[in-house]
């Protein structure tokens, strides 16, 4: 498979719509075409990185974090990013990363954080897109009707909640004349024409309404195809940074005891109250600081997050609101084996996917 097929999955998961305006990220180094049979997955690119896909024999490396951040004025082996940077293309390594959209998307960062730590029932903590609905209609011959639901089903119409390929229909009558210089599929010019049709109606995701109309016009008989698209009012997908929901009624101290499990993680550092019983549980993968106040106003009891500083530490104490510190890494670090995941069931067998599993903080507590 080509670089670019995978990449196109990647971005239907974690849309480029949803990057941060300060943010850099995507598809960064390489060949689009370069055919890809191998795949290597972490959370940063490094030096041993590097050299780990090199042993390996990968063709690409997909992370977390992008590598090209800031803008690069030269590369050349001079600064260790530089030289980083032009020893992948020497390589011939294709390098793509998904950062700030993969925190927001559905089954992403925050969500991966938030299954782990048995945290139900989650909204974002702090909402930044809502996706827009629309309902597309279609009139087909009935003898194609078939066809075309297939076609907008496979297309992405049609999607409710854990329901695929949803459409309404009707029969009726449409009318139509050729006129000069038409060809049509049923008919003559100048001749009124009545056919047997089905009105299709089906909902849309916005970032999808554009492939699933160029895929029923492809697929319709008709020269020239009527259909109409309508803005709805339903509430689209909810993308937003962070997760909160609800964990089992417990003593804070107990729970303690499950994040380190589950993150794999010895220490970590709890800010404000100890003493407490927990419900409603915030988390943000990475570093989410400046959530606090968000996730104080959803009702948290505790925030689970990293790269907390005193400061921020103090004004949730001041809320009451128990802070978390259960290290940038190991908060985000739980979205690989999901994003491996997702690749082996979109990819098939012909391409392998591994996880760069020798790295570390870049710290040591003792």
């Amino acid at each position: 498979m080509k670089a670019i097929e995978i990449i196109k999955l990647l971005d239907q998961w974690a849309s480029p719509n949803l990057i941060d305006e300060w943010d850099n990220t995507g598809f960064q180094i390489g060949d689009p075409e370069k055919e890809v049979s191998k795949v290597l997955i972490s959370l940063d690119l490094d030096r041993k990185v590097f050299e780990k896909a090199v042993d390996e024999n990968v063709q690409m490396i997909i992370t977390h974090h992008p590598i090209i951040f800031k803008p690069l004025k030269r590369i050349a082996k001079l600064s260790y990013k530089e030289k980083l940077v032009y020893d992948l293309i020497r390589e011939d390594i294709v390098v793509y990363n998904a950062h700030t959209n993969l925190d927001l998307a559905i089954d992403g960062v925050n969500d991966a954080l938030a299954n782990i730590l048995e945290i139900k029932n989650t909204e974002p903590i702090k909402i930044i897109f809502e996706e827009s609905l629309y309902k597309l209609v279609v009139f087909v011959p009935r003898d194609h009707a078939n066809t075309i639901r297939k076609v907008l089903g496979e297309a992405g119409a049609g999607w409710i909640g854990n329901y695929s390929h949803c459409t309404y229909n009707i029969e009726g009558i449409g009318t139509f004349m050729p006129l000069e210089g038409t060809n049509p599929f049923i008919g003559e010019a100048y001749v009124l024409e009545e056919v047997e049709e089905t009105r299709i109606e089906a909902i849309v995701e916005e970032k999808k309404l554009s492939r699933v109309v160029d895929e029923m016009i492809k697929h319709h008989p008709y020269e020239e195809v009527a259909y109409d698209i309508y803005p709805l009012k339903n509430k689209g997908k909810v993308y937003g940074y962070g997760r909160i929901g609800e964990v089992k009624e417990r003593p804070l101290f107990n729970y303690l005891d499950i994040i380190k499990e589950s993150l794999k993680v010895n220490k970590i550092i709890v800010y404000g109250n100890q003493i407490k019983t927990i419900r409603k549980v915030a988390v943000c993968g990475g570093s989410g600081s400046s959530f606090i106040h968000d996730a104080y106003r959803k009702g948290a009891d505790i925030f689970i997050t990293g790269d907390v500083k005193y400061h921020e530490a103090q004004y949730a104490n001041e809320l009451g609101l128990t802070i978390i510190d259960a290290s940038h890494y190991h908060t985000e670090k739980v979205v690989l084996p999901v994003i491996r995941d997702y690749l082996e069931v979109n990819l098939g067998e012909n391409t392998e996917i591994i996880i760069y599993d020798e790295s570390s903080p870049p710290y040591v507590v003792y």
